[in-house]
């Protein structure tokens, strides 16, 4: 049996984790990016992407949508002919588990996006501020 606080506690932390995405979903855009939900993801042992599982929450009878990884693709026009396409995964504590960053590799390594970034809240006193690290840089791949 679930302890009563535990419960809660997971119901802050998802709520937080929202809010996080949200905030850095405005910040992109801020910057002159076009964002989208990434709904597809990564089946390690076939080495192919996939639609990504929808979520059902019967008690809220609502169908989650955003469960692929990454969390966003973000495009910008660099210049006339050239765009950059980029994913963007958000983490409050900016760490991937270890089937993440192998999901990381297989798309940087299919060329799919020309790189990763990981978005991390960053405390400033009260205030959040976020950081962007790139995957290849952190995890030196």
């Amino acid at each position: 049996m679930k302890k009563r606080g535990y419960v809660i506690q997971g119901k802050r932390n998802r709520a937080a984790g929202n809010r996080f995405e949200l905030k850095v979903r405005k910040d992109m855009e801020s910057k002159g990016w076009i964002l989208d939900k990434w709904t597809n993801n990564v089946d390690l042992e076939e080495g192919k992407i996939i639609p990504a599982k929808r979520k059902f929450n019967p008690f809220l009878k609502i169908l989650g949508i955003g469960t692929g990884f990454p969390d966003f693709i973000a495009i910008k026009n660099n210049n006339k002919k050239k765009k950059e396409i980029i994913g963007v995964e958000v983490k409050v504590r900016g760490y991937l588990d270890k089937k993440e960053k192998e999901k990381c590799k297989f798309y940087l390594k299919k060329r799919l996006f020309s790189k990763i970034l990981i978005a991390k809240a960053k405390k400033n006193g009260r205030k959040i501020e976020i950081k962007y690290e790139d995957f290849k840089e952190k995890y030196k791949t």
